[in-house]
C-alpha cells in the first residue's frame, strides 16, 4: 500500500484514535498530514527553461559549464542549484566514461 493511500485512510474526527495514534498504526510520519507542497515559482521555472535550452544546445555541458554560461548571460546562479535543478529535470551531461 502506498504512502498516499495510507494517508487517505486517516480520519481527522475519529472518536477513539487520535491523529498520532492513527499515524503510528499506519506507519507514516505525522508531519505528512500537515505538509502542503508549494508550487514552483516563476523564477525557478524560467531558470529551468534556460537550463533546458542550454542542455539541448550543448548536451556535453555539466552543471559547472551551465552555471558559468548563465553567468555570462547575466543570470546569477550557483553551480549546486544548477546541479539540483538538472537532477530534478532528469538531465545529465553526455560524455564517454
Amino acid at each position: 500500500m502506498s504512502r498516499g493511500e495510507r494517508r487517505g485512510m486517516i480520519q481527522p474526527d475519529h472518536p477513539k484514535l487520535s491523529l498520532s495514534a492513527q499515524c503510528r498504526v499506519l506507519s507514516i510520519s505525522r508531519s505528512t498530514l500537515y505538509y502542503r507542497p508549494l508550487p514552483a515559482s516563476a523564477e525557478k521555472l524560467a531558470l529551468m527553461k534556460e537550463i533546458d535550452k542550454l542542455v539541448t544546445k550543448y548536451p556535453f555541458f555539466g552543471s559547472r559549464q551551465i552555471a558559468s554560461w548563465l553567468a555570462r548571460d547575466g543570470v546569477k546562479v550557483g553551480r549546486h542549484r544548477v546541479r539540483r535543478l538538472m537532477r530534478q529535470m532528469g538531465l545529465q551531461a553526455v560524455y564517454r566514461r
